[in-house]
């Protein structure tokens, strides 16, 4: 549920009221309304009509900053470049994220009090956007007036504002965006971009939060800081000297021909539009709490889990898909399976007889690339009608840690092959898996993804890295999940959420215990590779590290 919109003709909600006489030397009331009466007009045809009647508003999906990836705090480090898998058993967005947005003056300290709720939430996929990277390309007249600090960057015509609301559209919806990087000193955006995607909290600061009314729309949660101009004119001066390389005098000019009256005309009366003030900015512990509070009873509202029940019922009896390729079980095949499922089986043995299941299963893989007819000449001058890969590049992704005894096996048949890594652990609080750790070569999306994890129980974890690589737009069809052994749970659960995934394995077991262990299994594939301490109840790789 939204927080309640506090306007000057409705009482305020009790976050607001609790929050705003704080503010020392705050107008009274009349003021503030005749102060609001006198920029009706400028605000017309940005701001919609604020009313007590608005229904809820539905909600959708979102994410953060990229740079860094992630935020340490004193008691954690709050990772800013994933998400949980917010998707049920059919592959469809469960969950929506919750979206705030933070408004103010320039230099009113939004983005330090952005910090301090990410901080007090401490939730684990936060995603801080900022409005100053939406900033419109200038024209070369424009950069002219720019250099002089004669160009209005504080003005709603300066920022992009069609990017921003597709650009948070997109979020919500859980899908992957290309952010611009601003650069402050030359007044132009730069050639590279930042990805975003997938969070639990979406925070979007800027001075014209809510100076558009679809962006408005997509706000769960509105939230003004306000500071005093005199502190706000000092931040100013001194960031714009230090951090932009600006003159004290432009500076002020700027302030006293663009920023000022911006702030008057078209920030200062959006303040009727926030759920919540908070006075002194980043000094206001009280408030920041109150919001910290709130947001969290609106988390616990959407009940952000990964239903594991839900995935262990949801196909039973159901036929295997017909996107699953099981190699075919000869004597061969299932004598290595005897030997790497043995117990009593040494660990060079099982490293020996898995690597070479490995090879053998990427061979198989291969198959279902994409080959095109071509003709070469042999040595003899004749010529040969074969085949060749059809496709622009191959890209290898293993889910740490088993999924990377793969990638030598990939290597050896793949000359050339990009190799991404995704760690995918489990919160033993929650039960769900959480992406830790990402890296993935540039231009993806236009290769064939080989993913590879060595055993698939529930298909929790294979399900989040799938969804990974289509926020990265690796199309479906071009994802290839290898596994040396899978759980028909596993398989259903993968492929009736993303039915277009080809899913290749080298046996499939029946059973899921009730600890979502594959029966008859194969053990903690990790440990057994590897040879580190087995857990104390021996359960499968995709246990520990992840789930499935």
């Amino acid at each position: 549920m939204a927080a309640p919109p506090v306007s000057a003709d409705t009482s305020p909600s009790p976050l607001q009221s609790t929050v705003a006489p704080d503010v020392p030397g705050r107008p009274a009331e009349q003021s503030e309304t005749a102060s609001e009466d006198r920029n009706a007009g400028s605000l017309d045809r940005l701001l919609p009509p604020v009313g007590t009647g608005r229904s809820p508003r539905k909600r959708t999906t979102s994410q953060c900053k990229s740079e860094p990836p992630l935020l340490r705090t004193s008691k954690r480090t709050i990772y800013t470049a994933g998400r949980p898998p917010w998707y049920n058993e059919h592959g469809t967005q469960s969950k929506e994220a919750f979206a705030i947005g933070l408004g103010g003056g320039s230099a009113s300290g939004k983005t330090t009090v952005a910090r301090m709720i990410i901080e007090a939430l401490d939730v684990p996929w936060v995603v801080l956007l900022s409005m100053d990277s939406f900033y419109k390309v200038l024209t070369q007249q424009q950069q002219e007036q720019a250099a002089c600090n004669n160009f209005n960057f504080d003005h709603p015509d300066a920022f992009d504002f069609d990017l921003i609301i597709s650009t948070l559209k997109k979020l919500k919806q859980g899908r992957s965006v290309q952010i611009p990087i601003y650069d402050f000193t030359t007044h132009s955006r730069k050639k590279d971009w930042k990805t975003l995607y997938g969070a639990n909290v979406i925070i979007f600061e800027g001075i014209m939060a809510f100076a558009d009314k679809t962006l408005l729309e997509l706000l769960d949660m509105k939230i003004f800081v306000d500071t005093d101009s005199d502190i706000r004119l000092v931040r100013r001066l001194r960031r714009d000297i230090s951090e932009r390389g600006r003159d004290i005098e432009g500076v002020i000019k700027q302030y006293n021909k663009f920023v000022k009256p911006a702030f008057d005309q078209y920030i200062q009366p959006t303040m009727r539009l926030a759920d919540i003030v908070v006075p002194r900015g980043s000094g206001n512990t009280v408030a920041i709490d109150l919001i910290v509070q709130h947001v969290h009873s609106q988390l616990e509202e959407r009940k952000l889990r990964w239903d594991m029940a839900a995935l262990a019922s949801a196909h039973q009896c159901h036929p295997l898909p017909q996107t699953l390729s099981v190699l075919k079980s000869t004597p061969q095949v299932r004598g290595m399976h005897t030997i790497i499922r043995d117990k009593e089986t040494s660990r060079d043995e099982f490293i020996f007889y898995s690597k070479r299941l490995m090879r053998l299963l990427i061979e198989h893989a291969l198959s279902f690339l994409p080959f095109q007819d071509c003709t070469v000449q042999t040595p003899q001058g004749q010529d040969y009608v074969g085949k060749c890969y059809a496709g622009k590049q191959i890209t290898g992704v293993s889910i740490l840690r088993a999924g990377e005894t793969m990638e030598p096996a990939l290597r050896a048949v793949c000359k050339d092959v990009r190799i991404g890594t995704i760690l995918i652990q489990t919160n033993q609080l929650t039960g769900e898996p959480e992406l830790h750790y990402l890296r993935l070569p540039k231009d993806i999306s236009d290769d064939h993804v080989i993913l590879m994890d060595c055993t698939v129980s529930t298909g929790a974890a294979a399900m989040m890295a799938v969804r990974v690589l289509l926020d990265h737009d690796v199309p479906e069809d071009k994802i290839f999940l290898l596994s040396l052994l899978m759980a028909e749970m596993g398989v259903h659960s993968v492929a009736y959420a993303f039915p277009r995934v080809r899913i290749i394995t080298t046996a499939v077991d029946k059973r899921v215990n009730d600890l979502f262990r594959i029966i008859p299994g194969i053990g903690n594939f990790g440990d057994r590779y590897f040879g580190t301490d087995a857990v104390p109840d021996g359960s499968d790789e995709e246990e520990t590290a992840s789930v499935g």
